[in-house]
């Protein structure tokens, strides 16, 4: 699983809706940064098992279909986009219910998604998808240590060090960002697939490019409606999300004066209590 994240690093005062919701059309969308450390971790497994594929699942506008194309660049096989106003608005509850019923129709030995999106840093999705499909789950996944039919050895990164854990499979695997970074572009991929279009984007395309795709059956990236995976209407977007923003405030930092310290361990302590007693920290 993977999502298209709006760029947090230029939030600005059109970021937000009236409604509490993140508005995307004004904001840059980018691929979850720890998705990528994820995608590499099941391209690594793909790497250790014979035929195996990765497909990447993702919820979204038709515009999400981006970071498939990205994924497949950089290694995977094709994917999914779960898209339609159904699902906007959806809070992590929501977000869960919709990708597992997506997930219950592709039925995937193993699932592996980022530890948390930068939109809302949450880490509450991964899990909520695994509690739904009655399935086993490892977090904070760092390393692939082994992977063999049934069974699969993870690292994880804890607070204050490391432990290895055997799971079985099928399970879902969320993947920290200090797990290994995603490999890059592959440039005949890229030559590849550039081409790869969704569902919907290809209703949109000349007769050309439609005809080019249907030669060429893994440019077509499976686009799902919510009819199609079948779920509770109510469970979905706005209706389905108990999580409700009563309100959103733009906070801007500004540097007003500086002070200089000579790394004295006086200096040091009397700046740590000047901090504690503003409520800067602690």
């Amino acid at each position: 699983m993977a999502k298209q994240v709006p760029d947090t690093r230029n939030v600005g005062k059109d970021a937000m809706t009236p409604e509490g919701t993140v508005n995307r059309a004004a904001l840059a969308a980018i691929f979850n940064p720890e998705d990528l450390n994820a995608l590499e971790m099941a391209l690594q497994m793909k790497d250790q098992i014979a035929n195996a594929t990765v497909y990447v699942l993702t919820m979204g506008p038709q515009r999400a279909a981006d970071i498939i194309r990205e994924a497949m660049f950089r290694g995977a096989d094709g994917g999914y986009l779960l898209s339609g106003r159904e699902f906007a608005g959806s809070d992590t509850l929501a977000t869960s219910y919709a990708l597992s019923c997506a997930l219950r129709k592709i039925n995937p030995d193993i699932i592996v998604a980022g530890r948390q999106a930068i939109d809302g840093d949450t880490a509450q999705v991964g899990p909520q998808v695994a509690e739904k499909l009655n399935l086993p789950q490892v977090t904070y996944a760092e390393e692939l240590v082994a992977i063999k039919e049934g069974e699969i050895t993870i690292k994880r990164r804890l607070e204050r060090g490391t432990e290895v854990v055997v799971s079985p499979l099928p399970a879902v695997i969320t993947v920290n960002s200090s797990a290994k970074e995603c490999r890059p572009r592959n440039a005949k991929r890229v030559m590849k697939f550039k081409y790869a279009l969704a569902t919907s984007e290809m209703a949109a395309a000349d007769q050309k490019a439609q005809s080019f795709i249907e030669e060429r059956p893994y440019l077509h990236i499976v686009e799902f409606s919510a009819a199609d995976v079948n779920p509770d209407p109510e469970q979905l977007g706005l209706a389905g999300s108990p999580t409700k923003v009563k309100k959103i405030e733009n906070v801007v930092f500004q540097a007003k004066e500086a002070k200089s310290l000579t790394g004295e361990d006086k200096e040091i302590e009397a700046l740590m209590q000047e901090l504690i007693a503003s409520h800067t920290l602690g």
